[in-house]
């Protein structure tokens, strides 16, 4: 077998897990355009993808006849037609990932927003010059945001969610809960009041968003939503990029319109380098890591392994299509 691994940014996809006897490729740069795409990735039988990086629309799978096998990190991947691939003969695998990773990071980005950490951190690293003695030494240029008693807003009361309000109840902050299809049965053992929509964004000192990414949430956190929102409040996004208007979010941070936000996801990844987030100074952003540790690793690569040789004997596992 031929297998391809996509988007190793970090290098170190064969040394995280016990790789099959096959051919390995690893590409260490993303693969945008689909010319170079199906140039790459025509040869192959096998491809490991990483998350939601790379699409695989039919179109792109019709390009690739070699293709026998999809494994996706993670047990779901919007950016796979899977009826299309299933089509095709394309069997999808999937594999297990971390429980409290994205939730981790989620408030890594809280509390760097809300104290100013980074803005602080690199004060302190680039001090000096003209000023008072605190003022050259780079110390106490900000005023943080306390979290005890303050309002959590949780968009997405699922797994992450839940974690996400574990940590913010043990911070003595007060949740919220909206979704489309929200259950107050969960919300209340989760210990989070469910409101409407409005109410969450209007009331919330900390919006923070853990949806699934589909046609009905592309935009959930638009213009009006965040019109709504405090001039105090924060917005943190570790779900997908897509479900927050990004121009709409841009402008909001630019008028003061909300204090800051903190976020790990974009509608492109990676980032491009003249897009106006990367110029905010209200704004704290992360490279996708909500996934990123060395634990979520060797379950994806090593799971990833494990469904290459079962589908090399014919008794594939975690099939998603």
């Amino acid at each position: 077998m031929r297998v391809a691994i996509l988007d190793d940014y970090q290098h170190v996809a064969l040394a995280s897990a016990k790789w099959p006897d096959a051919e390995i490729t690893v590409f260490t740069e993303h693969i945008s355009r689909t010319e170079a795409f199906v140039r790459a990735l025509a040869p192959f039988d096998v491809i490991v993808a990483m998350r939601e990086r790379t699409p695989f629309s039919d179109e792109r799978l019709s390009l690739l006849p070699n293709l026998k096998l999809l494994v996706t990190t993670g047990m779901a991947n919007a950016s796979i037609d899977m009826a299309a691939a299933r089509e095709r003969g394309i069997t999808v695998c999937g594999t297990g990932g971390s429980k409290s990773a994205t939730a981790e990071l989620t408030w890594g980005l809280i509390l760097a927003v809300a104290r100013h950490i980074p803005e602080e951190d690199q004060r302190m690293k680039s001090a000096g010059g003209a000023g008072g003695a605190a003022v050259a030494n780079g110390w106490q240029r900000t005023i943080g945001t306390g979290l005890g008693g303050k309002r959590l807003g949780i968009v997405g009361l699922g797994f992450q969610g839940r974690q996400v309000a574990k940590i913010g109840r043990a911070l003595g902050m007060k949740l919220l809960a909206w979704s489309q299809n929200l259950d107050p049965a969960k919300a209340e053992k989760a210990h989070a009041r469910p409101v409407t929509k409005s109410e969450l964004f209007s009331q919330a000192d900390v919006v923070t968003v853990h949806y699934k990414l589909s046609e009905r949430s592309i935009g959930l956190v638009g213009a009006a939503e965040l019109g709504m929102m405090k001039p105090t409040a924060y917005l943190i996004n570790t779900s997908r990029g897509p479900i927050v208007d990004e121009a709409a979010l841009v402008a909001a941070l630019r008028s003061g319109a909300i204090a800051g936000a903190g976020l790990d996801v974009y509608d492109t990844e990676p980032l491009p380098l003249s897009h106006p987030l990367r110029r905010l100074p209200n704004v704290v952003l992360t490279p996708h890591l909500g996934y990123v540790t060395d634990d979520t690793y060797e379950v994806f690569y090593g799971e990833a392994a494990e469904d290459i040789a079962a589908f090399a004997k014919g008794e594939p596992i975690r099939v998603l299509n």
